[in-house]
């Protein structure tokens, strides 16, 4: 047994017999690739990786299946997927994740190409284990599959702690023990008992507070319109067949690459980047100011670059110089996992009057951004109130920056 030290868990026990795929490329590129994208911008300490998170995922995922009392293979399974879980991320995280999506029609829980094919299978057939088995737990389909990708999943668990430690944003508190032990396998699945409920709303208090702290932060968003901005310029001009190319890259080869671009915007945009010369606010408005008809149109095109070049045409500026910024609306948080309360499973919505509450506030957090150049935000600002339809704020509620 391999002892790691961890800053967020102690001491992380790994198995001799996955160090091999510990040490795999495809898990050694997660050290190169920063968990929160641009919070570094906001929080300097933000520097963590996807492979920091993918040892704590790991970990939790034992004791949890542990706990259940599945059995060795399954518990090899089930830790050996929280180990491979993010290896589909592209660079800076979340923040290419668009392009991912855009281009190439799959999002980083689609591991296949990885794992069905390569070193991986070889080592997970090794273990005797089915790389068909791993894809289908990192994508939800298994039906151990909760534990890592579910409604209290260990994936959550890690993330939230260690994002407010290295953030330093006392919002993350999770009781992941209490969680864990408090957690039974039944044949509808994973069931909650009775005295875990306070961990569980814990968790789901510590997601609503995150998002606009951290995870939605506007500089973050700000920082990741550019990212993909400049993407999208380099891949005009070098060709979108690179799509899937460049979104192998880890962080730094990213950069570099984007930094030798053909495209004059995409050099520019990732020089600007790396002095923290970012784009501006010029909306960045509610549910409540854009008219719900306006809001799902431009939702539904999924084409943010459309809606920009709307903008700078009346603007009369160049279509470089504005990125929009249209987020998902927010789903409501539904523990699907029922709490065994007197032989009754009942849903935790029936047990915990917080659910309501924090659901609506998780659609308040919403916001769409208008970024633009310094030099153009107040008439970016006006011209995005006119043609976007956008009710405009009172001065008491206008946002000072």
């Amino acid at each position: 047994m391999k002892i790691i030290q961890d800053p967020v868990h102690g001491y992380v026990e790994v198995d001799e017999k996955i160090l091999p795929l510990l040490d795999s490329p495809a898990v050694q590129r997660l050290r190169y690739i920063k968990q929160l994208g641009f919070s570094n911008l906001v929080y300097p300490g933000a520097n963590h990786t996807r492979f920091e998170h993918s040892l704590g995922a790991m970990h939790l995922a034992r004791l949890m299946s542990l706990n259940l009392g599945l059995s060795s293979q399954d518990v090899l399974l089930v830790t050996v997927s929280a180990l491979l879980h993010d290896t589909g991320h592209g660079p800076y995280s979340h923040a290419t994740e668009p392009l991912m999506q855009q281009y190439l029609g799959k999002n980083h829980q689609d591991i296949e190409y990885l794992v069905l094919k390569g070193p991986l299978a070889d080592e997970l057939l090794a273990l005797n284990l089915n790389p068909e088995d791993v894809c289908e737990m990192v994508n939800g389909k298994h039906p151990l599959a909760g534990i890592i990708h579910g409604d209290l999943d260990v994936d959550r668990m890690d993330y939230l702690l260690r994002d407010a430690h290295y953030t330093g944003v006392p919002y993350g508190t999770v009781d992941a023990h209490r969680l864990i032990r408090s957690t039974n396998l039944t044949d509808k699945g994973l069931v909650l008992k009775e005295n875990g409920i306070n961990a569980a709303e814990s968790l789901l208090i510590a997601r609503t507070l995150m998002r606009p702290a951290v995870y939605f932060h506007h500089v973050s968003r700000i920082a990741e319109s550019m990212i993909k901005f400049a993407a999208h310029e380099h891949l005009k001009e070098s060709g979108f067949e690179k799509t899937a190319e460049l979104l192998l890259m880890d962080d730094g080869q990213f950069y570099n690459e984007i930094s030798k671009s053909p495209s004059d915007n995409a050099r520019k945009i990732i020089k600007d980047l790396h002095l923290r010369k970012l784009y501006k606010r010029a909306l960045f408005v509610g549910m409540d100011q854009v008219r719900f008809s306006s809001l799902l149109k431009m939702i539904s095109l999924k084409d943010e670059r459309s809606v920009a070049k709307t903008v700078c045409e009346a603007a009369g500026i160049d279509d470089s110089e504005v990125l929009v910024d249209i987020p998902s609306i927010p789903s409501p948080m539904s523990i699907e996992v029922s709490v065994k309360n007197h032989n009754l499973l009942l849903s935790l919505e029936e047990l915990s009057p917080l659910m309501s509450t924090l659901n609506e506030t998780r659609k308040s957090q919403w916001r769409m951004g208008i970024y633009t150049t310094p030099e153009n935000r107040k008439i970016v600002e006006q011209t995005a109130y006119e043609v976007l339809n956008i009710e405009k704020v009172t001065k008491q509620d206008k946002l000072i920056i």
